[in-house]
């Protein structure tokens, strides 16, 4: 009966080695109880649980050898897995740094781009202006090129037109006015000593100063106050002579005098350029 319970213990597939080890133990225990301490029977059993307990031993120390090996394989497993996170880590950080460094480079040239278009849309303008400045002066030069054929000089930023004719004062400056200009202003030393090295020796010319709407108050034709005088000595004289011609003598800077408003003279038209 004893036999039968141990191969049927034997058999059993979902118990393990070491339980059925254990059952095998306590079932010749009971066996040796039932069978009354036979000697022969008692010596068999003997050997029988000195083979099982040696098979134990041996299936205990196996399964330790099996939780060591699993122990180290899960210590391995633990060290492979911490060297792989501090690796990540690792190379997060360095793909951050790289990402923070191209975000920076990216702001940079951004930067850049914009204060380059800012530039080229400056130079774009100053572009536009040059070309509109040079095409001003070449239509001056294209002008000023045919005013030189119809008699005009060129100085300091005017043009300058003397008649070969005698006129009025008021008859030149119509005619002046014709021409787009009016009577000469002289603002300078500079101005006066031009003209008179531009009239022909002795002649004598009519400029845009007169009195003639208050006597004795001198105003160029544009309404401006005189306050630079190139007057002969003793000029002007007469109450009654309301018009002034220049050339009046040898001297280039004092050579001014009043006349009579119809009488003729060559006149002298200015234009600014």
């Amino acid at each position: 009966m004893s036999l039968s319970v141990y191969d049927e213990v034997i058999g059993t597939e979902e118990l393990n080695r070491g339980d059925r080890v254990e059952m095998v133990v306590e079932i010749y225990e009971s066996a040796d109880a039932v069978r009354g301490h036979d000697p022969n029977t008692e010596t068999e059993a003997v050997n029988t649980r000195r083979k099982l307990q040696t098979q134990q031993a041996e299936s205990h120390s196996a399964g330790s050898r099996r939780y060591r090996l699993a122990a180290v394989c899960l210590g391995l497993l633990c060290v492979l897995l911490l060297t792989a996170i501090t690796l990540l880590w690792i190379n997060f950080n360095n793909l951050t740094a790289e990402r923070d460094q191209l975000h920076t480079s990216n702001t940079n040239l951004t930067a850049e781009r914009d204060q380059l278009h800012t530039s080229n849309t400056n130079l774009t303008a100053e572009r536009d202006q040059l070309q509109v400045e040079r095409d001003g002066l070449q239509r001056r030069l294209s002008e000023l090129g045919k005013a030189t054929q119809d008699g005009w000089i060129y100085f300091n930023s005017s043009i300058y037109y003397i008649s070969t004719e005698e006129k009025s004062w008021s008859e030149s400056r119509e005619d002046c006015r014709e021409r787009g200009a009016d009577l000469l202003i002289i603002n300078s030393r500079e101005e006066q000593e031009f003209i008179i090295n531009k009239l022909r020796r002795g002649q004598e010319g009519w400029i845009g100063l007169t009195d003639s709407e208050r006597e004795g108050v001198w105003k160029w034709v544009d309404g401006s106050a005189l306050t630079t005088e190139f007057w002969r000595t003793g000029e002007p004289n007469r109450s009654d002579e309301h018009c002034v011609i220049t050339g009046y003598w040898s001297d280039p800077v004092k050579n001014w005098a009043d006349f009579h408003c119809n009488h003729q003279f060559v006149w002298i038209c200015e234009k600014e350029y």
